[in-house]
């Protein structure tokens, strides 16, 4: 099957099925959004949205994180993944925001991994979700499925490579949608150690089933049992 093929089989079932996915982190704003996704690296989504509304009370503003140690803030993070780390990057963040950026989250790649824990990845989910653009956040969960799909060649070593490969083939006005549908398929269907074929509705134009289960029946219907 051409790549060509797997995009638009891709698109036609996400857009019939999931029209509007969103992300499954909790926030209300755009600087809410920043912390939680700067939180959520090497983290789930659950186990952040659970320590969130605390840190958000706690500080409310740019402002109010700004004056905050990484001693103030780790008491509120402790129960996610590398809380020392993290708490020096919100009040590093914190900081900046402040002092750089008229305490306003900004709204660019280029100017969003100046802040402190924020990698491309995480400037693309913040430009993807708050301001719509067409970036493509490349996580494990992305990287695993556009591989496995078949949706990126076995060139793509990295995730800028895997990026740009997604962003080309993926017209502008769903490549925020497309980040969502890749990420939650990885996360609940597409999985790391055992990927649920048995349960996966993409199998007909996914080159890793296609691989691994050549006997099976090329059918967007067919479920497998005991894979």
């Amino acid at each position: 099957m051409l790549k060509k093929d797997r995009y638009k089989l891709l698109i036609e079932y996400f857009t019939q099925h999931f029209p509007e996915p969103e992300t499954e982190l909790a926030y209300s704003n755009p600087y809410e959004l920043i912390l939680a996704v700067v939180l959520s690296a090497q983290c789930t989504d659950k186990r952040v949205n659970m320590v969130t509304p605390a840190l958000f009370e706690a500080y409310p503003t740019p402002e109010h994180l700004a004056v905050a140690s990484p001693e103030e803030i780790f008491p509120y993070i402790k129960s996610i993944s590398y809380p020392n780390n993290k708490a020096k990057h919100l009040a590093g963040l914190g900081k900046m925001l402040v002092e750089q950026f008229s305490s306003e989250v900004p709204s660019t790649v280029e100017d969003l991994v100046k802040l402190p824990g924020v990698g491309r990845k995480t400037a693309n989910v913040i430009v993807s979700v708050i301001w719509n653009q067409p970036a493509m956040a490349v996580d494990t969960h992305v990287f695993r499925v556009s591989k496995r799909l078949g949706l990126v060649t076995k060139a793509a070593k990295t995730p800028l490579e895997v990026e740009k490969q997604l962003v080309a083939n993926i017209p502008n006005d769903l490549v925020s949608k497309a980040h969502h549908w890749l990420i939650l398929h990885g996360r609940y269907i597409c999985v790391a150690r055992k990927p649920k074929c048995e349960e996966c509705p993409l199998t007909h134009f996914c080159a890793f089933f296609q691989k691994n289960f050549p006997n099976i029946p090329d059918d967007p219907e067919n479920k497998l049992s005991g894979v």
